[in-house]
């Protein structure tokens, strides 16, 4: 199917989804044409890959055996690793956050926003500690700041030490930690104490104003809205830390 068509990508992840719909969510996650296969062990994998080829088989779909990777410990997905222990970044993507020189024109810094915010999941606060980068793509004048020169450098640093990121497992409870301060809101979801996934917005025009009990509530709000595909029809914890 070419994609140049207007239709072509939903149709095609359509077409992948009712393919798939037996096995989505329990051994196989599906983007377009990739397809990503997850068991617990080898006899499992085995007979999972064997269903999948099964059914493309059955569909007179094919694999490209040079873009496939069978039986590996962990595997590049959209743009992440992604492997028993969890979700990390990647390090050609890092390598090239961390060599990114400092920006001279608004472009360049909507390119460095844009790229760090691939993985502002694993950066908590993200959002608050980016400020200062995105004060500098206001106005027609371009002004690099100290205080955008700091969080830049702050963002790198945090990106190359971005930590593992557990799969969620719906057997236990999710610990959902919010915060918020007059600047912005932040909030992690996790597991045990490990984080699955962070969550932080910066706060413009009218929410500068809300009272502290408005900006913890609308920190509540706006992280299990986003993780209401986690967290809908769930029981979690919820921990918060008050704005003094």
């Amino acid at each position: 199917m070419p994609f140049g068509l207007s239709n072509a990508p939903s149709t095609f992840m359509r077409v992948m989804n009712q393919l798939f719909r037996p096995f989505i969510g329990k051994f196989v996650v599906v983007y377009f044409d990739d397809v990503l296969i997850y068991s617990p062990n080898f006899d499992e994998h085995v007979k999972h890959v064997r269903q999948v080829l099964t059914l493309l088989r059955r569909d007179n779909l094919y694999a490209a055996k040079k873009k496939c990777v069978f039986m590996v410990p962990k595997v590049l997905f959209l743009g992440y690793v992604v492997s028993g222990d969890g979700i990390q970044v990647d390090e050609s993507k890092v390598a090239a956050v961390k060599q990114w020189p400092t920006p001279t024109t608004i472009t360049e810094v909507r390119s460095f926003h844009g790229l760090a915010s691939f993985y502002r999941r694993f950066i908590r606060n993200f959002s608050s500690l980016m400020a200062p980068v995105t004060d500098c793509m206001k106005g027609k004048t371009f002004i690099w700041t100290e205080e955008a020169e700091s969080a830049f450098q702050l963002i790198k640093e945090k990106l190359t030490t971005a930590p593992i990121l557990i799969l969620p497992d719906f057997s236990r409870v999710f610990e959902l930690h919010t915060d918020a301060s007059q600047g912005g809101i932040g909030a992690v979801l996790s597991q045990g104490g490990r984080p699955v996934s962070y969550f932080s917005e910066k706060l413009t025009g009218p929410k500068l104003r809300y009272s502290t009990y408005d900006l913890e509530f609308y920190a509540v709000v706006q992280a299990v809205k986003h993780w209401r595909h986690y967290l809908f029809h769930k029981e979690f914890v919820l921990l918060q830390t008050m704005i003094r």
